[in-house]
């Protein structure tokens, strides 16, 4: 409460405060020191305004007879120093200097100013200082000048009128309020003790340190908190209130009562008249003599009483609002502690986590680094297995050959033909298979110095520098809006959205629907949008929906499955986007006529794969004997000519006397019993027995149409110009033939 209770200016506890007009509220003396003084012309300011009552004497030895109003600098100075000092001391004077103080301080020599300062709060005031020396006194008849007093909180301005600052009230209850916090304050930093005393008891506390949270005695504050180095900066406040000190928080008993020994406060322009009433229009309270002058004439003026209950009930409601944002500010104070707690738990599991994952993977590159070189090894070994078992073959090979070689000079030798015949033809066998021994190959090594080995670590090391927390997450559970899923015939609309506070972003949707007959769900709509309709569907079906969402990491998970109704009967009209041309339809797509005689084709907006359809087309206009046809079709039949004439419709075509059936333009089962104006034709669709039967004002016209029919059908119609109908659906199908009405005797 102490913020609430310090001056915008100063920053210390409000003295005399008064409410400035946009409610905020300011000490007296900073409000002096705030006013700025403008004149309206580029003459001086006005001289020196008197106080009600004689003149004051001349001021100082050289005040001639003339000192008086405007008698000089000097003089001027004089009476603000005067006036300053009485207020200053609170004497009997005070409120009279109060309304003069503004202009005494402006024409005793303050008519410069300096640039904006910062009070001890930071807000910005205008402090007045004095003129240049050698400014000329302001000459007598000079033009008149404009008093303004600026807000240091909003910032507005407010026009002081010829009392000056006492045209602004003084705000008493603050003013009651901030006595008894410091009595208060007081009686609580009499009882604190410093905190950091070795004495027994404690000396009581001097200081409180707004930084260290430290209560601290004078000799303390000198030992331990120095008003230098870091400690410079730290601001030191009185000992605080605690809550069981009186005044210290609470209504307690540090000041007089609101009914007990205060003096309850009197008019500002009547001294000896109490507040009783309160201008709704001044936002003041007023006196009886207030009202007898006329000042409030044509203002609201209400019961002090009534109004000061009033307002404390708003107060009340007021603040009972803000105690529940208060109370769910401190609930979202723990929920951001627990925040905080939360955070320093799973940042210590990740790094476990991470320091985990990374062990695992240096363990795993250790064994596979034990493997490599395991076969590396191996393939060392092979190889200089073979080189020896080569080297020693063919060192075993090159002996016997050297051998045989000298033994064969020796042999050459000898000059004994006889003894050379003997043994030569067996010698010359032995150096022929000695040199068949060294074939094309056997002087060749048979492995190579190089390893065939190859181990390409690039992509490991790439992945290893790309090695990386995934910061997206897959997307949470979408969540069906139920208000905002509905089914129209045969065609439903679905709608989600994602929960509040996800943060994991969602590249689109998947939207599945089962076949309406408890079968698999299927994919039948992807992209980003959060809302889609599928058209159609069976009748009278259930189907089941889900819907997932997904990112670059993934699909996340199915929502709940939504259960969807279609209608048991259609409601549709006529499609004007399939139309032929020249069909033209009104009433709400419900009617249609031609603009040509020739017959032209018009399909309806439903279309029939399961169920049973019924709906009714009333003859509206008939001229001339046409012949309309009734019936179903698929999407890409003929428009230009009678329906049923190709092999993509399946009609009844009649005029007023008899029917036809027909189909790939073939017409059978002629029929007694045609139409006319005001006449009724039904066509009953059942896909469950795949047979089109039709009516005509309710009888059913021949046997059943058509047979064995299977497919997706659209209710479709053929006329001319001769001919206007309007069609009726959501019909009931109708459960018997009705049988013709025999005519009155």
């Amino acid at each position: 409460m102490e913020e609430e209770l310090k001056c915008p200016v100063c920053g210390s506890l409000f003295r005399e405060p008064i409410i400035l007009p946009c409610s905020h509220n300011v000490c007296l003396p900073c409000a002096r020191t705030i006013a700025v003084q403008t004149p309206e012309s580029e003459q001086h300011l006005p001289p020196l305004l008197h106080s009600r009552g004689p003149a004051p004497p001349a001021a100082g030895p050289g005040a001639g007879p003339g000192a008086g109003p405007g008698a000089g600098p000097g003089a001027a100075a004089g009476s603000a120093a005067c006036l300053d000092s009485e207020s200053a001391a609170g004497g009997g004077g005070g409120d009279h200097a109060d309304k003069l103080s503004l202009h005494s301080e402006t024409d005793s020599g303050y008519g410069s100013y300096t640039p904006s300062l910062k009070s001890p709060n930071g807000v910005r005031v205008l402090p007045l200082v004095p003129a240049p020396p050698g400014a000329a006194a302001a000459p007598r008849g000079a033009g008149p000048a404009s008093s303004s007093l600026t807000c240091p909180q909003c910032h507005r301005s407010a026009s002081l009128d010829q009392r000056g600052l006492r045209g602004f009230q003084r705000n008493r209850l603050l003013e009651a309020i901030v006595q008894r916090y410091q009595q208060g304050r007081a009686a609580a930093a009499a009882a604190a003790k410093c905190q950091l005393c070795d004495r027994s008891p404690p000396e009581p506390a001097a200081v409180l340190c707004e930084q260290c949270e430290v209560l601290y005695c004078a000799a303390c504050q000198l030992r331990c908190h120095p008003a230098r180095g870091p400690f410079a900066k730290h601001r030191l406040a009185p000992p605080p209130a605690h809550p069981g000190a009186p005044g210290g928080g609470g209504d307690g008993g540090g000041g007089k009562g609101a009914g007990g020994g205060r003096k309850l406060p009197t008019c500002a322009e009547h001294d000896l008249e109490n507040y009783s009433m309160y201008c709704v229009s001044c936002r003041s309270p007023v006196c009886y003599q207030c009202l007898e002058e006329g000042k409030h004439n044509k203002h609201d003026v209400k019961a002090l009483g009534a109004m000061w209950k009033q307002h404390k009930a708003q107060l009340s409601q007021a603040l009972n609002g803000v105690s529940d944002k208060a109370k769910e500010a401190k609930e979202f104070l723990v929920q951001l502690k627990n925040l905080l707690q939360q955070i320093q738990e799973n940042g210590l599991d990740y790094e476990a986590c991470l320091v985990a994952q990374c062990d695992a993977l240096v363990d795993a590159l250790t064994r596979q680094k034990a493997k490599l070189l395991t076969k590396v090894t191996k393939e060392r070994e092979h190889k200089l297995k073979v080189v020896w078992d080569q080297i020693n073959h063919c060192t075993l090979k090159l002996r016997q050959s050297t051998g045989l070689m000298e033994y064969c000079l020796e042999v050459i030798k000898e000059n004994d033909p006889s003894g050379f015949l003997q043994i030569s033809d067996a010698l010359i066998k032995r150096v022929q298979v000695s040199q068949e021994q060294w074939v094309k190959g056997a002087l060749e090594p048979k492995v190579s110095a190089e390893f065939d080995l190859t181990l390409d670590s690039e992509p490991l090391l790439q992945s290893i520098h790309q090695l990386d927390f995934i910061q997206m997450k897959l997307p949470p559970v979408p969540l069906l809006q139920l208000e905002k899923c509905c089914t129209r015939n045969n065609s439903v609309t679905l709608a989600w959205r994602m929960p509040p506070l996800s943060h994991n972003p969602v590249e689109g949707y998947i939207l599945e629907l089962d076949d309406g007959d408890g079968g698999q769900f299927r994919e039948v709509y992807v992209g980003k949008e959060t809302l889609c309709t599928i058209d159609g569907l069976h009748f009278n079906s259930t189907y089941n929906a889900r819907v997932k969402a997904f990112n670059s990491s993934g699909v996340g998970p199915y929502s709940k499955t939504v259960i969807l109704q279609t209608s048991d009967v259609a409601w549709f009209t006529f499609d004007p986007s399939s139309a032929h041309r020249d069909i033209v339809l009104s009433n709400d797509n419900q009617t249609a006529t031609c603009n040509s005689y020739d017959d032209r084709v018009v399909l309806g907006t439903a279309a029939f794969s399961k169920g049973v359809h019924y709906w009714e087309l009333h003859v509206d206009r008939y001229d001339n004997h046409p012949d309309p046809a009734f019936g179903i079709a698929r999407i890409n039949v003929v428009k230009d000519m009678m329906l049923g004439k190709d092999d993509k419709a399946w009609a009844m075509y009649v005029d007023n006397n008899r029917s036809w059936f027909m189909h790939c333009n073939s017409h059978t089962n002629r029929t007694e019993g045609g139409v006319s104006k005001g006449a009724t034709v039904g066509v009953l669709l059942d896909l469950n027995k795949h047979n089109l039967t039709f009516y005509i004002n309710g009888q059913q016209q021949g046997p059943p149409a058509f047979e064995n029919i299977e497919g997706v059908f659209m209710p479709a119609l053929s006329l001319n110009r001769n001919v206007q109908v309007t069609l009726h659906t959501g019909l009931e199908v109708p459960q018997s033939v009705k049988q013709p009405k025999l005519p009155n005797n």
